[in-house]
């Protein structure tokens, strides 16, 4: 009988056996499973993480330094720029624009204040406001030349801009004891209608209704008699000599308005009174 038994295969050759992990010290275990090798890569890869982090984070150039506020002794800007009001235009009326409303002036009893009423009079048009230092340092000089010339026709208008309410105001009225009359303007209406951008700023105004001068910043009683001097007929002989009224403190309670966010830091004044000369001048820009 014929043998067909299959015959017997070839038995299958073993794996090679893969030879033994290095025994470096980078693949020495020293926590737990981890090798050195696994702590340092994970500690480059914080290290990196870290760095990126700090350059996302870090400005690209440092912010440019600016000089601090000097409190009484500077023009507090409260607005960009704008070419002013000129020496020699009519000044317009106490008016300004609120989302296309004419919004007057009214003084802290809610009664209107207009140039109208005042044609005749040389006028005095002063923005400021109470929390302003360089407002408050000029405040007892505008008291002096309202009860030293009143009697002869001078109409002092203090417009108060960017005041929390009317009350706030009357506080400091009543405080230094101001006689001239005091308008409230609520939303700086009537302020950015005359082209302001910082206090005080001063307009003052002949009996016409002509603008003589402009002055920016604080006045003293000798910038104040010098700016007077454009509305007011001369003074007889014999009146005495101005002095210099001693600067006033701030009103005790009255500090920077929330209010008030400076599109800028205070600066000093532009430049000096804008003061007509023989030929016709402009103020700042005008």
């Amino acid at each position: 009988m014929t043998d067909r038994s299959t015959p017997d295969a070839e038995p299958t050759p073993a794996p090679a056996a893969s030879p033994p992990p290095p025994s470096g010290r980078w693949s020495r275990r020293v926590f737990g499973p981890f090798s050195l090798g696994h702590i340092v890569a994970l500690v480059g890869t914080l290290a990196g993480v870290m760095a990126l982090l700090l350059l996302l984070t870090t400005p690209i150039s440092s912010p440019v330094a600016t000089d601090a506020p000097r409190p009484g002794a500077s023009f507090y800007v409260i607005g960009e720029r704008t070419e002013g009001l000129a020496i020699g235009q009519i000044a317009p009326e106490l008016v300004g624009d609120e989302d296309g409303q004419a919004i007057a002036l009214v003084d802290l009893d809610g009664m209107p204040v207009r140039l109208a009423d005042l044609r005749g009079q040389p006028v005095w048009v002063n923005f400021w406001a109470s929390w302003c230092p360089p407002c408050q340092q000029e405040t007892p000089v505008l008291r002096a030349m309202d009860e030293r010339y009143r009697e002869d026709g001078l109409a002092i208008v203090a417009v108060s801009v960017q005041e929390a309410s009317p009350e706030d105001v009357r506080r400091y009225v009543e405080t230094y004891g101001l006689g001239f009359r005091v308008g409230f303007d609520a939303t700086s209406a009537v302020f950015r209608a005359w082209r302001g951008y910082g206090l005080p700023t001063h307009y003052l105004i002949d009996p016409e209704g002509v603008i003589q001068a402009v002055h920016y910043g604080p006045v003293n009683e000798r910038s104040a008699e010098i700016l007077l001097a454009t509305i007011m007929p001369p003074a007889p002989t014999g009146t005495p000599e101005a002095t210099d009224t001693p600067p006033l403190g701030p009103p005790g309670g009255t500090d920077a308005s929330p209010t008030s966010t400076p599109v800028a830091p205070a600066t000093s004044p532009p430049g000096p009174s804008a003061v007509p000369a023989a030929t016709p001048s402009h103020g700042p820009g005008g």
